[in-house]
C-alpha cells in the first residue's frame, strides 16, 4: 500500500490541497516570495494540477495541489507519480480532503499493471492518520486495482479457468463457499447454453458460483459475464475488434469487485455470485448461426449470429439466480456495442426494471464520480428479437437499439416480478486521466456499493 497510516507525520512533505476558491481565499495570506514563485508558475489550484515550492535550502518544502473538490474521489491521483519519491502528508493549511477520497485517490494514482513490464519507478507514499473513512477509501482501491488486474490480464492467462481461481481466491478470503460447473457437466446440470458458446475452445466453459453471508439476511445474486476471449465465433470479428476482447470478461472482473467489497463491508446480505466463464472460439464443434439452442429456462434461442454470445451465456445464469427469487438480482456485461456508440467508455448503460431506482443510481452515480445513465426497456422493440423458429433471436432485425435489445432478450430470462438491474459497461478506460490509466477499469461498483448499503441497512 502506498498510503500509510501513522501517528506522526512529522517527517513528511506537506501538500496543500486546494480548489479554486480556497486557494484565492489563502493567497494573500502567504509569504510573498511564495506568492511569486506560485504566480510564476501559473498556479491557480485548477484539478489535477500542483506546484512544487523550495524552502530557502533549495529543498522541497511544500506542494499546492489543485483538487476538483474535497471528497473527490480523484483528488490525488495525478500525484504519487509525478511528486519526486518520498513521504508527504495533507497540511491543515489546505483544504480538508474527506479521509475516504484522500487515500481512494492516493491508492488509484500509484496504479500501474505490472505483471509484465516493471515500473520505472516507485510512487511517493502519503503518511495519514488511521480512520474508519480512511481504511474504506483503500478497501475501495484495493477492489478497483483488482478489477483493473483481471481485465488487463492477456487471456493466455485469464480463461475461464484462471477465472474460476480468482473468484475461489476471493471467496476463500471472506469465508465465502465456492463450487463450479465444468465442461460437459454443464449439460448435466441443465446450463445447455453456456456449454454451447463454450465448447470449442480448448479451455472448458464453466459456471462459477459462490455463496456468502447469513440465512436470516435478503439474498442479493451478482451475475457477471465472464467471456475471457471472444473470437467472435464463426461470425468471426475483424482484427480491429478481436485486438481488446481479452476485456469481454469485464463484467465478471467487477462483479467480483463488488463483491469483494460487500464481503469486507459485511453487508446484511445473502450473497450469491455467478459467472458463466468461457472463451468463444472456433473450432469444428463451434455454436453456428441459424442454430436454436434451448436454455435453462426452457426457451429455445436461435441463433442469429455468434458474436453475441454474451447474453446467450447470461440467460442460463439469470435463469438459474431467479429460482432462488432473490431480493435483487445486478447482472454486469460488457455486453453492446451499439451502448458504446450511443453512451462512450466512461458511461455505462443501466436497464432497470423501476425507473425511480434507475434514477436513484444516476443521481448517486454523479454524485460519487461513477456515473451511468438510465436506458428503457422498450417493450415495443420486443417483436425486433422475435424468431419464426424458435422462441427468441439473439439478434434484432437491424442494427438499430442494439443495447436495448441485448437488454430486452435477458428481460425474457427474468421473471416478471424479479427486481432486476442490467449494467452494460466498457469496462476500459481508451484514454488516460489521473488514477485512471488505459486499460481495464472497474465502473460503477462504487455506486452500486453505496446503493447496497442504503438499501439493505441493518
Amino acid at each position: 500500500m502506498n498510503v500509510q497510516f501513522k501517528s506522526s507525520v512529522a517527517r513528511a512533505t506537506p501538500i496543500l490541497a486546494l480548489d479554486r476558491a480556497a486557494y484565492q481565499a489563502l493567497a494573500p495570506q502567504l509569504p510573498k516570495r511564495t506568492q511569486q514563485w506560485l504566480n510564476t508558475l501559473g498556479f491557480s489550484a485548477a484539478p489535477d494540477t500542483f506546484a512544487l515550492v523550495p524552502g530557502e535550502d533549495g529543498k522541497l518544502a511544500q506542494v499546492f495541489a489543485g483538487v476538483a473538490h474535497a471528497a473527490h474521489p480523484y483528488a490525488l491521483s495525478a500525484l504519487p507519480m509525478a511528486l519526486p519519491e518520498g513521504n508527504y502528508t495533507l497540511s491543515p493549511e489546505g483544504l480538508k480532503l474527506q479521509d475516504e477520497a484522500a487515500a481512494l485517490s492516493w491508492e488509484l494514482g500509484c496504479y500501474a499493471f505490472d505483471l509484465y513490464k516493471a515500473r520505472k519507478r516507485a510512487p511517493a507514499q502519503l503518511l495519514v492518520k488511521t480512520s474508519p473513512d480512511g481504511q474504506r477509501g483503500l478497501a475501495l482501491a484495493t477492489a478497483i486495482s483488482a478489477v483493473r488486474d483481471l481485465v488487463n490480464t492477456p487471456a493466455e492467462h485469464m480463461g475461464p479457468e484462471e477465472l474460476s481461481r480468482a473468484a475461489a481466491v476471493v471467496g476463500k478470503q471472506h469465508g465465502a463457499k465456492f463450487k463450479e460447473v465444468v465442461g460437459d457437466d454443464l449439460q448435466k446440470k441443465n446450463f445447455p447454453a453456456i456449454h454451447a458458446v463454450g465448447r470449442a475452445s480448448t479451455r472448458a466453459p464453466r459456471l462459477i458460483e459462490m455463496n456468502w453471508g447469513s440465512d436470516k439476511h435478503p439474498r442479493l445474486t451478482l451475475v457477471g459475464k465472464g467471456v475471457c476471449f471472444d473470437t467472435g465465433g464463426l461470425d468471426i470479428k475483424p482484427a480491429d475488434g478481436m485486438r481488446q476482447m481479452k476485456k469481454d470478461m469485464g463484467g465478471a472482473a467487477n462483479v467480483l469487485g463488488l463483491a469483494t467489497l460487500i464481503m469486507a463491508l459485511k453487508l446484511p446480505v445473502r450473497l450469491q455470485v455467478l459467472i458463466p466463464a468461457v472463451e468463444n472460439a472456433i473450432a469444428g464443434n463451434a455454436y453456428r448461426p441459424g442454430d436454436v439452442i434451448k436454455t435453462r429456462a426452457g426457451l429455445h434461442i436461435e441463433i442469429g449470429n455468434t458474436d453475441a454470445e454474451g447474453r446467450v451465456i447470461l440467460c442460463d445464469a439469470l435463469a438459474y439466480a431467479a429460482e432462488f427469487k432473490p431480493e435483487l438480482i445486478i447482472d454486469m456485461a460488457t455486453l453492446t456495442g451499439a451502448a458504446r456508440i450511443a453512451l462512450g467508455a466512461q458511461l455505462p448503460a443501466l436497464f432497470a426494471r423501476h425507473t425511480d431506482t434507475a434514477r436513484d443510481l444516476m443521481d448517486l452515480g454523479f454524485k460519487l464520480d461513477d456515473p451511468m445513465w438510465h436506458m428503457p426497456l422498450w417493450s415495443p422493440y420486443k417483436e425486433g428479437i422475435a424468431s419464426s423458429i424458435g422462441d427468441i433471436v439473439n439478434t434484432g432485425r437491424s442494427a438499430l437499439a442494439g443495447a436495448i435489445n441485448a437488454a430486452l432478450f435477458l428481460d425474457a430470462f427474468v421473471p416478471e416480478q424479479q427486481d432486476w438491474l442490467h449494467l452494460d459497461l466498457f469496462a476500459w478506460n481508451d484514454v488516460s486521466r489521473p488514477g485512471r490509466p488505459v486499460g481495464g477499469e472497474a465502473q460503477t461498483i462504487r455506486t452500486l456499493l453505496a446503493y447496497l448499503e442504503e438499501r439493505f441497512a441493518a
